[in-house]
């Protein structure tokens, strides 16, 4: 490696790009940690906020139906997945949509092809909304 500057057990300006694993006991970074452009999907659940929808990348964003969801009501729906293992975390968060504090999401399982979200309407108000959840998957051992 050229201008490489030997600092222990790597050196100083290791490229890793392009590199298929990357191994190591701390990894610690300066800019954003993601996924490259390409394994992103947008997609917008049709009908109401129980129908299954696809996204076949490893992070993306949903779009729930504006249906109804009464007070302290839940809809759980599936979301297909070719990306996800049953050994892989799913993170979500809410983006934009809804009336902030009057939904609990989260993610009730992980499968091979698939993660199950859960939407609860936690106020005494019924919501016609359409949510935008954020999803990555951390992919664990393989």
């Amino acid at each position: 490696m050229g201008n490489s500057k030997a600092i222990g057990v790597a050196y100083s300006d290791q490229n890793i790009i392009g590199a298929d694993i990357v191994s190591a006991v701390n990894v610690v970074a300066t800019g954003q940690i993601g996924y490259a452009a390409g394994n992103y999907t947008a997609v917008t659940q049709t009908n109401n906020k129980s129908t299954t929808v696809t996204c076949n990348t490893p992070s993306g964003s949903i779009t729930t139906a504006n249906s109804q969801l009464a007070p302290a009501a839940q809809a759980v729906f599936v979301v297909n997945c070719s990306a996800v293992s049953n050994r892989d975390n799913v993170i979500i968060s809410p983006a934009s949509g809804g009336t902030v504090g009057a939904y609990n999401i989260f993610v009730a399982a992980v499968a091979n092809g698939s993660f199950t979200i859960v939407i609860k309407n936690s106020t005494n108000n019924a919501y016609s909304e359409a949510i935008q959840i954020n999803y990555a998957i951390l992919h664990t051992q393989s």
